[in-house]
Formats: structure tokens, C-alpha cells, sequence
């Protein structure tokens, strides 16, 4: 997830995980691999969430997608199993996904294999949303049906400080029937943090300032829970590196 241009970044200084503040690793999967996520995510989760709007189209956003191979292995796993077990359904499924970084766009855009159903777009969602509400207005849907935020919380808070995190939180919630988060926890941060330092650079503008610490996944359900109209239904359990997988439904 790139939270600011990086347009002036060198990017060989990419490769190494110390240098990208703003999640935005140019080789993110080759050393968290989407089967971190995929193995702890029923292939029937699309089934079980059974939206009964009567939309004929089903729509998956994927925040801070990176280069898209997650995007492009959980539209498979996700979708594909969903077909298999309901020959009927006629719904199509289309996934969105987007980061601010437009070389990780760029990447994702030339190795799509599913163009006709899987999109990706460069955008930052803490300066807008317009984006996102014309695609929804397009397909003639009045939100996604699924919102994946994998990953993403940490570097929106280092970067944008406790109301950005908030913000961002109320905003897929405002856009979105259900949400699949992972939040970093605290322990990332202060490695993030002192990746940067190794590397003689500034340290991230909010970091010593932030009130919002600790179990930053129990901050983010109260938020959701009390100010976003939204409630935890499921947890998948936890990542390879500990990090919760946590499913929200809108009330």
C-alpha cells in the first residue's frame, strides 16, 4: 500500500524492505506469498456471505493491492470454487484493485491475467474516493459486497497519523457490505520504524506522537463496531506472522 507519490524513489532502493514507508515493497509477495492469507480463508467465504441483494454483479476492492498477485490468487480462490458450487448463479464477479503506487499499478496492470474480470487503478484513498464511487455507480452497485484490507492500516497510520488511520477505517466501512482486515500489530511499527532509521533517514512524521498503540486490531474493531456501523462476525485465525484475519458485516 503507497500512501504518497514515490515517483522521485530509486527503484532498486525498492528491494530492500527497510526503504518503502509506505508499504509499497517492490517485491512484496516473493516473501509474504498470498497463501499466507488464502490457507486461513474458506474458498466458500463468497457462498457463505450470500449477500441476497438481487445485484447480478458481486464487487471486490482490494486496498493497497502492491503489484496484484494477491488480488489475481484470491479472485481464484475465492471465485472459481464459488462457480463450481453454484452452476446457477449467473452473478459475475468483478475485483478492483488499487494502490497509490502507479509502478506497482503499472506491474499488476501488465500481469493480469483476468482483464475482463480483475482491474486495477492507482489511486489514494486518504485524498479521495471519488474513484471508487464511480466504478460502484457504473457496475449499478450502492457498495462492494467485499472490502479486502490486508496489511495496509499500519502504513496509512505512520504516514497519516491516528485520524488518518480513523478515516480510513470509516471510509471502507462507508463503502462496503463486508470488510476483511488484517492490522499489523504494534511490533510492526516498531520495526518499520527502526528499518527507516538503519537506513539514515528521517523517522515517520507521526510515529512518536501516535495515542492509538497496543492491540491495534481490538483500536480498529471499537472503532468500526462503535463509530461505522459495523460488527465482527468471523476470525480466521492468524497469519504466519501473527497478524489476525478479521471479518466485518455492516449492520
Amino acid at each position: 500500500m503507497a500512501t504518497c507519490s514515490i515517483s522521485s524513489v530509486d527503484v532498486n532502493e525498492l528491494n530492500d524492505p527497510g526503504a518503502a514507508p509506505y508499504g509499497n515493497f517492490i517485491n512484496y509477495y516473493s516473501f509474504n506469498p498470498p497463501e499466507n492469507r488464502l490457507s486461513l480463508i474458506p474458498d466458500s467465504l463468497l457462498h457463505d456471505l450470500d449477500h441476497r441483494d438481487h445485484q447480478q454483479t458481486t464487487l471486490i476492492l482490494d486496498v493497497g493491492c502492491n503489484s496484484g498477485e494477491l488480488s489475481v490468487a484470491f479472485y481464484k480462490h475465492l471465485v472459481q470454487e464459488r462457480l463450481r458450487q453454484e452452476e446457477s448463479d449467473k452473478r459475475k464477479v468483478h475485483l478492483l484493485g488499487f494502490d497509490l503506487d502507479e509502478i506497482l499499478i503499472q506491474r499488476a496492470q501488465q500481469n493480469n491475467p483476468l482483464p475482463a474480470n480483475i482491474s486495477f487503478i492507482a489511486l489514494d484513498i486518504t485524498k479521495d474516493t471519488h474513484q471508487l464511487q464511480e466504478y460502484l455507480n457504473q457496475c449499478g452497485c450502492s457498495h462492494f459486497h467485499l472490502c479486502l484490507c490486508l496489511a495496509v492500516t499500519m502504513w496509512v497510520h505512520l504516514n497519516h497519523g491516528d485520524a488518518g488511520l480513523l478515516q480510513l477505517l470509516s471510509r471502507l466501512a462507508s463503502l462496503s457490505q463486508h470488510l476483511l482486515l488484517e492490522a499489523q500489530p504494534w511490533k510492526c511499527y516498531r520495526s518499520a520504524a527502526r528499518r527507516l532509521r538503519k537506513l539514515g533517514r528521517s523517522d515517520f512524521d507521526h510515529f512518536k506522537t501516535l495515542k492509538i498503540r497496543g492491540d491495534i486490531a481490538e483500536h480498529a474493531r471499537e472503532h468500526l463496531e462503535r463509530h461505522c456501523g459495523m460488527e465482527l462476525i468471523q476470525s480466521f485465525g492468524s497469519t504466519t506472522w501473527d497478524r489476525k484475519l478479521l471479518l466485518f458485516k455492516r449492520r
